[in-house]
């Protein structure tokens, strides 16, 4: 079984509601699943098209993500993901990334784990630590960026 089609199977309907259930009892919502299931910016930049990039793990659960910007004029123009880890933790990267396109670097520096869990609407309590992993990914990659272009 894929990884994919295990945390599919992971995520079960509950009957006659527009929820999902996760293994631990916990509901997802439907726009954490739409995220989980359809992904936005998914994919990876090669080291000349990334300007700055980051890779983070957590150890509790075995999630890795691996994140890469693009900015021009100051402007995150462009942002691709991938992800191993639970539905939490690839819809809360997908939503990250959502959230961080188009915002200048300063504005992307500002966004917080609440906000990618309240851009979807909520997320389970056990899977809150999900969301900090593409926060942290995103701040890493602007450190990067910021590493490769200091004006001296």
């Amino acid at each position: 079984m894929s990884h994919k089609q295990h945390n599919q199977e992971e995520a079960k309907i509950k009957p006659n509601e527009s929820t999902l259930q996760s293994n631990t009892g916990s509901y997802y919502n439907v726009t954490v699943m739409d995220h989980f299931t359809n992904p936005r910016n998914i994919g990876e930049m090669t080291e000349e098209e990334a300007d700055g990039s980051a890779l983070l793990g957590d150890p509790s659960c075995g999630d890795q993500l691996r994140l890469w910007i693009k900015v021009q004029d100051n402007k995150i123009v462009d942002i691709k993901f991938k992800c191993f880890g639970c539905p939490g933790a690839i819809a809360t990267s997908s939503m990250l990334t959502v959230l961080a396109k188009g915002k200048t670097i300063q504005q992307a520096k500002q966004l917080m784990d609440n906000d990618v869990i309240i851009a979807l609407g909520g997320i389970p309590e056990i899977k809150k630590h999900c969301s900090l992993m593409g926060v942290g990914a995103l701040h890493q990659a602007i450190k990067d960026y910021e590493s490769k272009n200091l004006k001296y």
